[in-house]
């Protein structure tokens, strides 16, 4: 038996510019920037010093053991979990062998395995915590979870780089395709501020380095971007097929109506310049959709403000929708959060939620001087009030990983 359509009945979200979804759309939409100088460590030394960081976070909202326990990446995908499942209603309870979760995240524990590895080697006692494998594991997010809720269908976890958010999604939807489950509850977390990365990321150039000015550092589609602001945060969406969800009386937020993923099979970091990767990840979102590219009343463009890949993106934009005469408005909510990679997936698919539900357009932030290669409507600075029935995602990471998401309006 077909499960029917699939639908979204919950949302949580916990980035820079606020934790919940409804500060996290207002910062949005009143075009609030969330980057400053890096606080979580020292990194005067560093020639990058500016992050997206995840400030005023309520450690008091989490459970004991997740709290002591978890990595920051865990506790942030935790609580964008715990606001999701609480809009659905879902009673968790009823069958717990139909709900399943999945999870997306690039780099994991990553900030947690360094400072682990630099405590051990300064230690005296040659001893490790037993704690610190559990802590940096991706998966364990996903099993935090679970166990506070009793969730007992599929669970699985993904770490696709930068497209992991909108992956898990993909693979939610396989599940309930598939008739493994009745409602997935997908989870997105990233926090990779540790100073190895950011050393790392800024040698090879991808990073913003206008420390003087953190709020204007990220740049999607300017033509003075001068790379990417690492960010962090968490975010959530609970996923049903359509028969349950109104079987149950939800409330339903919009229709998973389409998803792609592709592989550019071009470089381990440099995105395909011909755009032909994205592109066909964005043709696979509309055919599962039954869309034409003319349904698209807007696209969150990954748009992570680097040289390369806005362009590239920009290129596979118009292979799939033409020129700017006949392109929706396009816009990088990454002007505001920064890059939060794996939970911006997730966050990301939100804010087209969002567009469709209120008929508001995210600005991209600090687009003062457009790139004439990028030559589209991105949607400068100022929110936009329109009316949009159908919105994608796009989520594209190193190694050439592609993700689309479209979201339409619930009918």
């Amino acid at each position: 038996m077909t499960p029917g359509r699939l639908v979204i009945t919950g949302m949580g979200a916990v980035t820079p510019l606020g934790t919940g979804v409804p500060a996290y759309w207002r910062g949005l939409v009143q075009g609030r920037c969330g980057v400053g100088p890096l606080t979580r460590f020292d990194a005067s030394a560093l020639p990058v010093r500016i992050a997206a960081e995840v400030r005023h976070f309520d450690e008091a909202a989490l459970p004991r053991a997740v709290a002591r326990n978890a990595a920051r990446f865990m506790r942030y995908a935790f609580v964008a979990g715990m606001e999701a499942l609480a809009q659905s209603g879902l009673d968790i309870a009823a069958a717990p062998e139909r709900v399943g979760l999945t999870m997306g995240t690039a780099m994991a524990g990553v900030a947690e395995a360094t400072a682990g590895e630099a405590a051990f080697l300064a230690s005296k006692s040659g001893k490790v915590s037993p704690h610190f494998v559990p802590a940096i594991i991706g998966n364990m997010a996903a099993a935090h979870m679970a166990i506070q809720y009793g969730i007992h269908g599929p669970g699985m976890t993904l770490e696709t780089a930068c497209s992991a958010g909108g992956d898990a999604v993909m693979a939610a939807a396989m599940l309930l395709r598939s008739g493994e489950a009745d409602a997935v509850l997908v989870l997105g977390g990233e926090s990779i501020l540790c100073p190895s990365v950011v050393s790392s990321l800024a040698q090879a150039k991808a990073l913003s380095r206008r420390n003087d000015a953190p709020e204007a550092a990220s740049r999607p589609f300017d033509r003075d971007r001068d790379g990417f602001v690492i960010g962090e945060g968490g975010g959530a969406l609970l996923l049903e097929t359509e028969t349950h969800a109104r079987g149950r009386g939800a409330a339903i937020l919009a229709l998973l109506a389409g998803w792609g993923n592709s592989l550019d099979a071009h470089h381990i970091t440099a995105p395909d310049p011909t755009g032909e990767g994205a592109a066909a990840c964005m043709r696979t979102a509309l055919r599962r959709a039954g869309l034409a590219p003319d349904a698209i009343g807007y696209v969150n463009a990954h748009g992570t403000s680097t040289g390369l890949g806005d362009i590239a993106e920009t290129a596979a934009l118009k292979r799939v929708f033409g020129g700017p005469d006949t392109a929706p408005p396009v816009s990088s909510t990454k002007g505001a959060t920064g890059h939060l990679m794996g939970a911006g997936g997730i966050t990301e698919i939100i804010a087209c939620i969002m567009a469709v539900r209120e008929g508001i357009l995210p600005p991209t932030l600090n687009l003062d001087t457009p790139d004439p290669r990028c030559d589209l409507d991105y949607v400068p600075r100022i929110a936009r009030e329109m009316r949009v029935d159908a919105a994608m995602s796009n989520s594209l990471g190193f190694g050439g990983q592609n993700s689309s998401i479209i979201v339409t309006r619930p009918v």
